[in-house]
């Protein structure tokens, strides 16, 4: 038992050691911790604190109650003073492996959560950075764009002048049709009295060429 928690202490130490230098070894441990941080690890590693967690005080208890035994007898029995000194390094050193596991969690947690900010800075710089092309590029676009308004500036003040000559001319070419509407108009009306006359002077010539006619025959007979 306790080489094992020298062990284990030992590996903590060299993770933690690990973290404080930028090594391969570094970049190794945090990809493992990010591995066993995925899944089911998580409830692996609890269950294995959880188990220390009883174990130590599973130990307490054992050194509380040797203590409590040495009290009631007057006698100092060595192999309880064995059994203590070994329940008391053993809680010592499960104490100290729970302890190195909650810095290295945490630190873990610190370096990842630097890592996220170290890359959420280099994406705001390289935001940044297009922007400032963007906004330089959209400058010279703006002054290429001014240097064109300018240049056709003229061209519409052509236009302008043209279309206004033009909308003169339709304005004289409507004045025109509207006299030659109301002329035709005219003419019409004209036209319209003129058959009316014509029908007129044709009744009152069939009407004579009637009443002669009707002469001659009383004439003739």
């Amino acid at each position: 038992m306790l080489q094992l928690l020298y062990a284990v202490i030992f590996a903590q130490m060299f993770v933690i050691v690990s973290f404080l230098f930028k090594t391969p070894a570094r970049k190794l441990v945090i990809v493992t911790l990010d591995r066993v941080k995925r899944g089911r690890g998580p409830v692996v590693v609890k269950t294995v604190a959880a188990t220390l967690l009883v174990v130590l005080a599973s130990s307490l208890y054992s050194i509380a109650k040797i203590q409590r035994r040495s009290l009631d007898s007057p006698v100092v029995n060595p192999t309880d003073q064995v059994l203590v000194s070994k329940h008391t390094l053993e809680a010592s050193l499960m104490g100290f492996v729970l302890f190195l596991a909650l810095i290295i969690d945490r630190l873990h947690h610190y370096i990842r959560e630097l890592r996220l900010l170290r890359k959420a800075m280099e994406a705001a710089k390289k935001q940044s950075r297009s922007f400032e092309d963007g906004k330089s590029v959209s400058a010279a676009e703006h002054k290429a764009l001014v240097e064109e308004i300018s240049t056709l500036k003229p061209q519409i003040e052509k236009l302008e002048s043209e279309c206004e000559v033009k909308a003169s001319k339709a304005k004289a070419l409507e004045a025109e049709v509207e006299a030659l509407r109301k002329q035709s108009e005219g003419f019409l009306m004209e036209y319209d009295r003129l058959l009316a006359d014509n029908q007129n002077l044709r009744s009152q010539l069939q009407a004579i060429d009637h009443s002669s006619s009707h002469a001659v025959n009383k004439k003739s007979t």
